[in-house]
């Protein structure tokens, strides 16, 4: 029998966040907490295992909000800055737990030690300095992860590839703009899709909310969540009430089973 995944969405908000430093629209002068939006990314649990999948700037107040006391492993769908400026912050699971194993294509661990130099240095590394563990993966070959099989699913974020995650019934894409025929055939029989929806109006690298709808009823998941959403959606319980009935509008902190 699978072990139920819990997911809790860390951050459903685009690489701004919302509210946007300075900005007067009405969506980031919103009262309601469901419209405040930290850099996207998930927690996923099961068992006892706890796995991240990117660690945005956001990071640190994440896990303090969350209380997280350990993490496992942490999953990069690609190298923007909205996915990986936390990576220090994991410094202090370092002093409790040692490694942390990061998986990623090399593509984007070869961005990390230009971006990050000093945590990958080798000689006369600073005593203080996080440490990561490389775990290179790619499209192709699926990997076990404490007892769950993980499928990487490639989409295109522009002409970006960015990786995807499915873990039993549930996958998480996010930076979505295309993916391939090849790539869709991973995604069938879903109970539980999470797929960026950016804004209305098109945008050239990433999915609007009537493409990223397309886009679910060809994959027909039970229920999805729409994440990495900008302040140009709207307000939250606005969309939410426009959407279809199995399609909803994810916000920061909300846990889901699977």
């Amino acid at each position: 029998m699978q072990s139920q995944l819990s997911i809790t969405f860390l951050g459903t908000g685009t690489s701004q966040g919302i509210p946007i430093i300075g900005s007067d629209h009405p969506v980031c002068k919103s009262d309601n907490p469901k419209d405040n939006r930290l850099r996207v990314s998930i927690l996923i649990e099961w068992a006892d295992q706890v796995i991240v999948v990117d660690c945005g700037p956001d990071f640190r107040q994440q896990m303090l909000r969350e209380d997280v006391q350990k993490i496992d492993a942490v999953l990069l769908t690609h190298e923007h800055n909205d996915h990986i400026a936390g990576i220090d912050d994991i410094r202090p699971f370092n002093f409790r737990q040692g490694n942390i194993p990061f998986y990623a294509e090399k593509r984007v661990f070869s961005a990390l030690r230009k971006r990050f130099e000093y945590i990958f240095e080798t000689k006369n590394k600073y005593p203080g300095a996080p440490t990561v563990e490389e775990i290179v993966i790619d499209k192709n070959t699926s990997f076990d992860l404490f007892g769950k099989r993980v499928i990487p699913v490639e989409v295109l974020h522009g002409k970006l590839p960015v990786l995807g995650f499915r873990i039993d019934d549930f996958a998480y894409l996010t930076d979505v703009k295309t993916i391939s025929e090849e790539e869709i055939q991973k995604l069938t029989g879903l109970k539980v899709l999470v797929i960026s929806a950016l804004r209305r109006e098109e945008h050239y690298s990433h999915l609007n909310l009537s493409e990223a709808l397309q886009l679910i009823t060809k994959l027909g998941p039970k229920v999805t969540y729409l994440t990495h959403i900008s302040h140009m959606m709207g307000f939250h319980d606005e969309v939410e009430a426009q959407l279809p009935e199995n399609v909803h509008l994810a916000y920061d902190t909300l846990k889901i089973n699977v």
